[in-house]
């Protein structure tokens, strides 16, 4: 049976499973059997599934598989802890079950963030705590610091009550670090996102219902609405089952290209969102006519705005890195590497302005590839694109150190030859002729600077010697003529 047909028999199986819940007789023993029977389904599923995946791609699914199995079986100890042992105060035998769900799926998703992002990524990491902050202080005010003070129950109680909100929390950050991770996001991916997202919206709504008073306790006692809450949970184990049956499990864990620290609008709206709950839950309490939380808010507030500052200051250092790619590309030639024509004409009059300053020599070469285009008729352009590559690496290692090559356009290029005399450069050039790959040879005419010439004079006359190379019949390299001696024979 292929996996394509196997998830989607399981699938539908499951929804079957999942609908006829609500078909049951009214009965605790019933109800926790069919739950626990779909969670065991999740766990042989996430089990069955990952058999196709190499050995070290299955341990975040057996993590899942450990939390899944852990939950669904503190759903039998429960049923049997109140039936039987007629222990239903917190904590009970189930608690532990119940909560390792949070560990298990979190070490999951660490280590599948870890395969999928190789380098620390800390703009993510920033961001999920934003959100987890923002979040934790609401569920601390609401949640955490009441189950806390519970004079009602002992101290291991309010523990254990209080780990549940936290495993929330903890599986929240995980949740909102894998969606800000690169590699694959197929189905897979967003089933597994759905799962937590399912667990993370069951538990919500049970600590509202707890929060409604009498008729959170009445809700509970409407039988489609509670067996509806429990279907939420029936969902996730299932979720996970068909994330590792389908094909695209195995793409879940490979290592992605690293990603700029980019904001889109539904990133910015979340942390807009969650930057403010710590004012609303002041303005909510100042309304009602004192602050009962302000050393967490406090704290809160502050931890908000250092992370936002972080967000911020790493957005500012990606525009500038960006702007220092812009700049370095518009001056840079795309086929060769080289300095292109703008850099050229940047560099140039600098040049010639330490020249002028400490009063040394100066020259400049024009030279062209001889018979390019016949050359690239005869062998195609990407040939001709290797030679321009190969050529401009070859003459580059053929310079001195402090000498300039730079691509003019086509099979043009310029070189700058700072402290060097016609001599010095005809001999360092000749080097470079000697070099050129494929057979080929290039025409070029050299320049002096006079000390008084502006760089298009000089240019000018280069490139000059370069057309006297050429007449004189390519495969070499002439002088320029002074600027006298040009203007006399015009």
């Amino acid at each position: 049976m292929t996996s394509g047909r196997t998830w989607k028999l399981y699938a539908a199986a499951m929804a079957l499973a999942i609908a006829g819940y609500q078909l049951i007789p009214e009965n605790g023993w019933w109800e926790s059997t069919w739950e626990v029977a779909i969670g065991y389904a999740g766990t042989a599923a996430i089990l069955l599934g990952v058999r196709r995946l190499p050995l070290a791609d299955r341990l975040p699914w057996w993590c899942f598989a450990a939390g899944v199995f852990s939950n669904a079986t503190g759903i039998g100890v429960a049923i049997y802890s109140d039936q039987v042992l007629g222990w239903s105060d917190m904590p009970t035998p189930s608690d532990p079950f119940f909560l390792g769900l949070y560990p298990a799926c979190a070490l999951g998703l660490a280590l599948l963030i870890r395969r999928r992002d190789r380098r620390r990524n800390w703009t993510a990491m920033v961001d999920a705590t934003t959100i987890t902050t923002g979040l934790g202080l609401l569920a601390w005010v609401y949640v955490i610091h009441p189950a806390a003070q519970d004079a009602d129950m002992s101290v291991l109680g309010r523990t254990v009550q209080v780990a549940y909100p936290v495993g929330d929390l903890l599986l929240l950050a995980m949740m909102t670090r894998l969606l800000r991770t690169g590699g694959s996001r197929g189905a897979p991916f967003w089933w597994i996102t759905g799962s937590l997202a399912a667990f993370l919206i069951g538990d919500t709504a049970w600590v509202l219902l707890g929060n409604l008073g009498d008729f959170g306790v009445h809700l509970e006692e409407v039988l489609w609405f509670r067996r509806g809450l429990d279907e939420v949970f029936l969902v996730a184990f299932t979720l996970f089952g068909i994330a590792a049956l389908h094909s695209g499990a195995r793409e879940l864990g490979v290592t992605a290209a690293p990603q700029p620290p980019r904001l889109g609008k539904l990133q910015l709206v979340v942390l807009t969102t969650t930057s403010l709950i710590a004012p609303a839950i002041l303005a909510t309490q100042l309304y009602h006519g004192g602050v009962k939380d302000g050393l967490a808010i406090v704290i809160g507030c502050t931890a908000l705005f250092l992370l936002v500052v972080t967000r911020m200051a790493q957005l500012v250092r990606q525009v500038e890195l960006q702007t220092r790619q812009v700049r370095e590309l518009s001056r840079t030639d795309e086929l060769t590497g080289l300095p292109n024509r703008r850099a050229w004409n940047d560099e140039l009059p600098r040049a010639l302005e330490h020249a002028r300053r400490d009063g040394a020599p100066l020259a400049v070469a024009l030279l062209d590839l001889d018979h390019f285009k016949k050359f690239n008729d005869s062998y195609g352009h990407p040939a001709g694109d290797r030679l321009l590559k190969e050529a401009s690496a070859a003459w580059h290692g053929a310079l001195r150190q402090g000498d300039t090559v730079a691509r003019w356009g086509g099979e043009e290029f310029v070189v700058l030859l700072p402290g060097a005399d016609a001599d010095v450069a005809r001999e360092v050039l000749s080097r470079a002729l000697a070099r050129t790959p494929l057979g080929q040879t290039f025409s070029a005419g050299v320049a002096q600077w006079d000390g008084t010439e502006t760089s298009e004079d000089l240019l000018q006359r280069a490139d000059a010697g370069l057309y006297a190379a050429k007449a004189a019949g390519r495969n070499q390299i002439a002088a320029a003529s002074s600027r006298e001696h040009m203007r006399s024979s015009a």
